[in-house]
Parts: structure tokens; C-alpha cells; sequence
């Protein structure tokens, strides 16, 4: 374990053979976001060296469609956010080990940081794959995408920006459908999900290659901001 100049604690993972020699070094610190102050609207600009397109993946896990994105698109400016302290540590150490710096991993509560923390018209692409689905009834308020996130969401994100949703819980996906379906500034677009913004290498997320091999139903979707509402 070592812990970070921001007080992190993480665990030292071996990186792969053909970067270990490699002078072009990543810290841990480099990819770790602390969360915003309150009231602190953040500036996408000074998150990253450079310029690009910024995206945003709500529930990153241990980061394998982060890092995917990142390599194989490193003109974007990708954020991951992750609750689980266990999986945010794995996901920003994996991006320091591959040495990727258009990445930044952030532990927040996403509808918190959409609703408070986010300038309007600042991400190009949101990737929401196999969010908590809360099953029993009385946790159903606990779930991310209700109407007050969907506004949120929708104001950060630019026009023609596209927001691609994947689950394998097939009611939680109804009410996520409906929603943005409904949605006059929405429109559904087809033949674009995770797989293709990823690289050729990418076989999936942790949850949809183990639902897959229970021969569970991966529900997908796709939408694109309209520059007017309907």
C-alpha cells in the first residue's frame, strides 16, 4: 500500500511488462479528482493539460471502459465517477499503471455532482452502463435516473451530445427508457453504444461479460441532445 499526497491510500499494482521501463511516468495523483467543495462549480478546462472533447462515465468500476476509451480516443477528456472506495482506488491506480493522461477518476455521488458541480454545456458524451438497479420497491427512490437527474444531466451536456445507457435489469431500463424517450430535448439514435466508442480490444463491462454468461438480457440505448426542445 502507499498512500497519495492527497491522502488516498492505494494498493501498488504491478503494471504490464512493457511499460515498466517506459520513462513516461503517471502518478496516482495525477488521475484522482478530490470532490468539489460545495457550492464550487467546477472548471472542465483546468482538469486536463489540453483541450478535448470531455466525457463523463457515471459508475466506472474498475475502469476497463475508461481505459479502453482512453487509449484508443486520446483526444477525449474522459472523467470516471465511482462510489465504491475499493473500485475507484483499483480504477485510478489501473490509469496510472497504463500511463494514460486524459483521464480523471472522481469518488462523489453523481446525482449530487450533476446537480451542483457541473457547468451547463460542458460534456459531448455521457456513458451511464448498468447502474444500481435498487430492485426492491421501497429502494426504487435511491436510483440515479429519475427527473431531477435527467434535467441535470441534460443541462450539462452539450447540444448534439449523446447519452448511450446500458442495463440488464429489464424494469429499471423501462423507467430509464421512458424517461428519456419522453424527453422533448431528446432523440434516440441507433447503432451506438459502448462498443462503439471502445477500443477493438474491449469485450465488455464486468457486469454485462458476467450477466452475458448467465444468459441474462443486455438492454441498450442511445440519445442524442436536441439543440431546441420538440
Amino acid at each position: 500500500m502507499f498512500e497519495s499526497t492527497c491522502g488516498l491510500r492505494f494498493r501498488s499494482l504491478d503494471a504490464p511488462r512493457r511499460f515498466r521501463d517506459n520513462p513516461k511516468v503517471v502518478a496516482v495523483d495525477d488521475i484522482v479528482l478530490p470532490p468539489p467543495e460545495e457550492g464550487v462549480v467546477l472548471n472542465v478546462a483546468t482538469l486536463f493539460d489540453s483541450p478535448g472533447p470531455f466525457e463523463i462515465e457515471i459508475g466506472c468500476g474498475k475502469g476497463g471502459f475508461l481505459l479502453s476509451r482512453a487509449r484508443a480516443h486520446p483526444e477525449v477528456r474522459l472523467l470516471g465517477i465511482e462510489w465504491a472506495n475499493k473500485f475507484y482506488e483499483y480504477a485510478a491506480d489501473r490509469m496510472a499503471r497504463w500511463t494514460v493522461t486524459n483521464v480523471r477518476v472522481l469518488r462523489t455521488d453523481a446525482k449530487h455532482f450533476f446537480l451542483r458541480h457541473l457547468p451547463p454545456a460542458c460534456v459531448s458524451v455521457l456513458h451511464l452502463y448498468h447502474p444500481d438497479p435498487w430492485p426492491k420497491k421501497r429502494h426504487h427512490k435511491r436510483r440515479l435516473v429519475q427527473a431531477d437527474f435527467v434535467e441535470a444531466a441534460l443541462r450539462a451536456m452539450l447540444p448534439g451530445g449523446r447519452w448511450l445507457v446500458q442495463s440488464d435489469h429489464a424494469e429499471y431500463f423501462e423507467q430509464i427508457h421512458t424517461l428519456l424517450d419522453g424527453h422533448p430535448l431528446l432523440s434516440r439514435i441507433e447503432n451506438a453504444d459502448a462498443r462503439a466508442f471502445a477500443g477493438p480490444e474491449w469485450s465488455g463491462t464486468n457486469f454485462e461479460i458476467k450477466y452475458a454468461r448467465e444468459g441474462r438480457t443486455i438492454y441498450r440505448a442511445a440519445y442524442e441532445k436536441r439543440d431546441t426542445a420538440l
